[in-house]
């Protein structure tokens, strides 16, 4: 299994959770992005750099992923993408994208889409918190403990 991460809009905080979780697991953390990013000196972290432009890093990672392998990623149509190639998909608050929410996930996004195009104003997402950095570390830590335990 290898984690990709899709970092040109990851919050720091979430990329530091993923060095420590790399380091510990020795599983391959690939960080893309459109442009080079500060990494920590190690075997298992790297950093694939993409030409800027619309979803160029998520049609990397989709081109890249195999199956078992972890993406993190906001972007809902990737995670899309992820699952149907047999890998999972996991968001920086913590949600696991699965077979049996991701096609509500499209739903929601594609009204969210068309109610933004019709003018309502809808805001944004919430304000990355602590409980959300929480959240994604501990779904991290219980997806990786069961990877692990089943090798």
């Amino acid at each position: 299994m290898r984690i990709f991460a899709d970092a040109d809009a990851l919050p720091n905080m979430i990329k530091e959770i993923l060095y420590r979780a790399a380091e510990r697991t020795h599983l391959p953390l690939i960080l893309v992005a459109n442009t080079a990013l500060k990494i920590p000196r190690s075997e298992y972290i790297s950093c694939e750099v993409v030409s800027a432009g619309p979803d160029v890093a998520d049609k990397h990672i989709a081109e890249q992923i195999k199956p078992g392998d972890l993406v993190i990623t906001a972007d809902i149509p990737l995670a899309e993408a992820v699952i149907e190639k047999g890998g999972f998909g996991l968001n920086p608050r913590g949600e696991l994208y699965t077979e049996n929410n991701i096609k509500t996930r499209i739903a929601g996004r594609d009204l969210m889409f068309m109610l933004r195009d019709s003018g309502i104003n809808i805001g944004g997402p919430a304000p990355f918190k602590p409980r959300d950095r929480q959240a994604f570390a501990n779904k991290l830590d219980q997806f990786l403990t069961r990877y692990l335990k089943s090798k």
